[in-house]
């Protein structure tokens, strides 16, 4: 192992690989076009690492087609992702962890979506306080993005942070390495795009957006309000002609960057509540599994009813839920026991709880209604003295909720249904 110590043309070390392995590691994932599991790679690590510092600090790694995989979006439609190797997965994190401190200090505070220390429950934050002081917001949502992402100019923001030469080099022969299809033909790109599913590639967009969106904005507009995650937005405005005139504008600005705005998703939004009382057909906008719209709130000083405007899990977000609980079969679960049930779905339940939770968390208690029928149906198929009888059914569970009150992850925090 003495050739690790071998000088090398770019001044990528082995800490370097090692500290991207972990990371690589821990993230977990599936096999690119070679195949090669985390497990399988795991058993021979030494020879793949070796192999990855060699090439990548002589300049002669050239990276694997990354493989195509669909998955569901909210809307029913495929999201296409590009799935690189794990080798290529930790050459791609020694370049993010290289230049992501330094990008860290140009983006906008007001971008939350894959960065270190920002998170999707601060980026709905700063929309629902912004929503109680403004009137109006765009929701803005940009089409196929990741799709169009423009190499040349992306390539010139890169450009003006990263004066290594070895670093620019890498950055472009990603984003030219081709998609192999599930046919097994291969796609090259055409001066546009990078997959989703690679770990610099929203690095690359949150870089590509932060001069096509954020710095626009911030130039343009310096008093507006708005949050970004990904290539979702929320801008605040003070009155539906501001809300029109910079829709208008960011259409055109959207072009030049040779991105397209959503027709369907993007929309003006009038946020409705007590005090906001005139007629708007659109009230209401979904962002990061929420919905944000007129709501019936209690005012903690005077212990009385008003209408605020807020957020809440999204009905897609609840179906979604739904699905899961269908498509895992919890009244066919083969556990002897309840606790085994608990146990299995605990992991699932915390998920749901702790982020559709932070906001709103009652209006999960939909979601757990709907679990409560599955389990007691679980228990007339395990047990035969309740099989008929589902009155019984109900009893047993009012009475393992009793007995155990922290066996289910949504008892333990309040949500008992």
């Amino acid at each position: 192992m003495n050739l690790w110590n071998e000088t090398k043309s770019i001044p990528v070390s082995q800490e370097m690989i090692w500290s991207a392995y972990k990371k690589v590691k821990a993230n977990k994932g599936s096999a690119g076009v070679d195949s090669v599991s985390m497990e399988e790679f795991e058993t021979n690590k030494s020879k793949h690492l070796y192999k990855l510092w060699n090439r990548m600090s002589s300049g002669s790694y050239f990276p694997p087609p990354v493989k195509e995989v669909e998955i569901l979006k909210k809307d029913g439609k495929m999201r296409k992702l590009g799935i690189p190797t794990i080798s290529d997965r930790i050459g791609q994190m020694v370049i993010k962890d290289f230049i992501e401190p330094r990008m860290e200090n140009v983006f906008s505070p007001s971008s939350y979506g894959y960065r270190p220390n920002k998170n999707a429950h601060q980026a709905l934050a700063s929309v629902r306080a912004n929503c109680w002081q403004t009137d109006w917001v765009i929701d803005l949502d940009i089409k196929g993005f990741f799709d169009n992402i423009d190499h040349e100019k992306l390539m010139l923001a890169v450009n003006k942070h990263v004066p290594e030469n070895w670093v620019r080099m890498y950055i472009v022969r990603w984003l030219e390495m081709p998609v192999q299809l599930k046919s097994g033909v291969l796609e090259h790109r055409q001066g546009k795009g990078t997959p989703q599913g690679g770990v610099i590639s929203p690095l690359l967009a949150n870089l590509y957006l932060h001069y096509a969106l954020d710095k626009w904005l911030e130039l343009t507009n310096p008093t507006l309000k708005f949050a970004r995650y990904a290539d979702d937005a929320i801008i605040h405005c003070k009155n539906k002609e501001q809300a029109e005139y910079l829709l208008r504008q960011l259409n055109a600005r959207m072009k030049l960057c040779g991105l397209e705005l959503h027709p369907d998703k993007t929309k003006v939004v009038y946020c409705k509540d007590r005090r906001r009382r005139g007629k708007y057909e659109i009230v209401k906008f979904d962002f990061l599994g929420y919905s944000f719209q007129p709501r019936t709130t209690l005012c903690k000083k005077t212990s009385k009813l008003f209408l605020g405007f807020d957020c809440a899990i999204s009905i897609n977000s609840r179906k979604r839920i739904a699905d899961k609980l269908e498509e895992i079969k919890v009244e066919k679960l083969s556990f002897r026991s309840i606790v085994g049930v608990a146990h299995y779905l605990n992991p699932m339940i915390r998920g749901w709880v702790n982020y559709y939770g932070k906001f709103r968390k009652s209006e999960l208690m939909k979601v757990f209604q709907l679990l409560r029928k599955r389990i007691v149906r679980w228990a007339r198929m395990r047990y035969k003295r309740y099989k008929t009888k589902l009155n019984l059914a109900y009893r047993w569970y009012e009475r393992i909720k009793k007995q155990f009150p922290y066996l289910f992850y949504h008892w333990q925090v309040g949500l008992t249904c």
